[in-house]
């Protein structure tokens, strides 16, 4: 066993002794020879952004070489409204390197994520996972630069109230057990998830916390690492699917929804970005941001607006983007600083040994952390089309690097100040803001939508549908309408409660 499967959480990478991106067809067929797995899983997104499954129970060894050699056909016009009924038929194709042991079937089972392809044997253009690889693609074509991206799952486990070691409201950040209750069922999903391929950075107990008619609502995350940006929004699929089945398990509820009731924390799902270049990052230069970053950074900010219409999908999406809390509002970036649209988090550019300082036993040694420099895209929330998102923040990084004033746009949008104080309302007031609806949302992206639309990274039927699906909200008045009436907030709470 090589170093790399050597700790590996994924029992394929382990037995196969390779990387998931290495797995053939006969990996798969080995692997399910030699563990007597009887059943087989397609998996695939619709455009609800959920995972729809196609069982196959295993009947020979042609008939696995079969499924894996050629797919399946499903109905397209079922899973993709805009496909009409006609002419809907789709192949399913899976791809090896997604393939994972099911951690909940009692029949042993692999499952594998597919891509979509037409009558004529061709990608099919307009779906999602496919308009991802495009945007990809074509940066690194243009470029020279991968793009690599982590995402952040915050999200509600909700549970019968316990009166004993309640955790005080609203402050429940990187709390413990017994006063956080729901570790256990994290530390699982965690586990689960990396078994089936996800790479987990970490996870923690976040600041939404309170009980409400009996029952106790706890925020929690689980943070993933930078890696390839088709891989990591396969990855959040996979892993919103295991936490949704992991809580049907264990009797819980838990919704990714951004916001869930009145005057407590919404859940985001921020993206944290990074470019690469022949494996290495180039977010760091001289101990100071990039040009790359920078610009990738102006990208992001310049084409905010319509973001939100991949990243931020319902009307309770904007009830979580208000001002004078974590979620941002102004079309800005800084250090650090959380109520902005982009941050740059700490990324160990300081010269201090700060390891051999709190460990008098460890002799110095002066690393490179600028690997490990991220910049943190913090609109988005759990009713995101992830691969929709991620190719719209490909496409904004992108569009930043081939900014002739990308420079200058960065500098003119970066606030080291706390803009909501009444000191700073003059900066405050030269800066953009982000839509406060589905319809502000649908009219950005009417707005910029020849930029998604260039070298044929988004069709244009996608874009139609998404404005036409943000508008029929009618939501353009609807927080100044609805105000802090919690009766008709819950309402729509639990119409978009299982988003994404």
């Amino acid at each position: 066993m090589n170093e790399f499967t050597a700790m590996n959480p994924n029992p394929l990478v382990q037995y196969l002794n390779k990387p998931a991106a290495e797995f053939t067809r006969a990996d798969l067929i080995r692997f399910i020879e030699d563990n007597d797995i009887e059943m087989i899983n397609f998996r695939y997104t619709a455009w609800d952004g959920r995972l729809k499954t196609l069982n196959f129970i295993i009947n020979n060894r042609d008939h696995l070489e079969a499924l894996l050699s050629s797919g399946e056909r499903v109905d397209g016009s079922s899973l993709f409204p805009f496909i009409e009924a006609g002419s809907s038929d789709l192949y399913v194709i899976p791809k090896y390197k997604t393939a994972f042991v099911n951690p909940f079937t009692e029949v042993p089972t692999l499952d594998v994520l597919c891509a979509f392809y037409d009558r004529h044997g061709k990608p099919f253009e307009s779906s999602p996972e496919f308009i991802l690889k495009k945007a990809h693609r074509n940066l690194k074509d243009a470029t020279g630069l991968e793009f690599e991206t982590m995402g952040e799952l915050e999200y509600y486990v909700i549970a019968e109230e316990e009166a004993l070691y309640p955790a005080v409201n609203q402050k429940g950040y990187h709390e413990s057990s017994p006063f956080n209750k729901s570790g256990d069922y994290r530390r699982e999903a965690m586990r689960l998830i990396a078994q089936s391929g996800g790479q987990i950075k970490y996870g923690h107990s976040e600041v939404g916390n309170f009980s409400l008619d009996g029952l106790n609502y706890e925020q929690n995350e689980v943070e993933f690492l930078p890696t390839n940006v088709e891989d990591a929004a396969d990855q959040l699929v996979i892993a919103k699917w295991i936490m949704r089945k992991l809580a049907y398990r264990y009797g819980l509820t838990i919704t990714f929804a951004p916001k869930i009731t009145v005057g407590k924390a919404g859940s985001g799902m921020h993206v944290h970005t990074r470019l690469m270049k022949n494996g290495k990052s180039v977010m760091m230069q001289a101990g100071k941001l990039s040009d790359e970053a920078r610009k990738a950074i102006a990208g992001y900010l310049s084409l905010a607006a319509s973001l939100t219409a991949f990243g931020n999908a319902i009307p309770t999406s904007y009830f979580r983007l208000v001002p004078h809390q974590e979620a941002p509002t102004n079309i800005c970036w800084g250090d650090r600083n959380r109520s902005v649209l982009v941050r740059v988090p700490l990324g160990w550019t300081t010269a201090k040994d700060m390891i051999a300082d709190a460990n008098p036993q460890e002799i110095p040694v002066k690393l490179d952390f600028s690997q490990k420099q991220t910049v943190e895209f913090r609109a988005p929330d759990g009713s995101a089309d992830i691969y929709l998102l991620m190719a719209g923040l490909t496409v904004a990084a992108h569009h930043g690097l081939e900014m002739e004033d990308g420079l200058a746009f960065a500098d003119k949008t970066y606030v080291d100040v706390n803009i909501f104080d009444e000191a700073h309302k003059a900066k405050q007031e030269q800066l953009e803001q982000l839509p406060t609806s589905c319809e502000e949302s649908a009219d950005a992206l009417e707005k910029h939508q020849e930029m998604y639309k260039k070298n044929g990274v988004f069709p244009d039927n996608i874009l139609q549908y998404i404005i036409k699906n943000l508008r029929s909200f009618k939501d353009k008045n609807l927080r100044q309408e609805i105000g802090e009436d919690t009766e008709k907030i819950m309402e729509l709470v639990t119409k978009h409660f299982h988003c994404g």
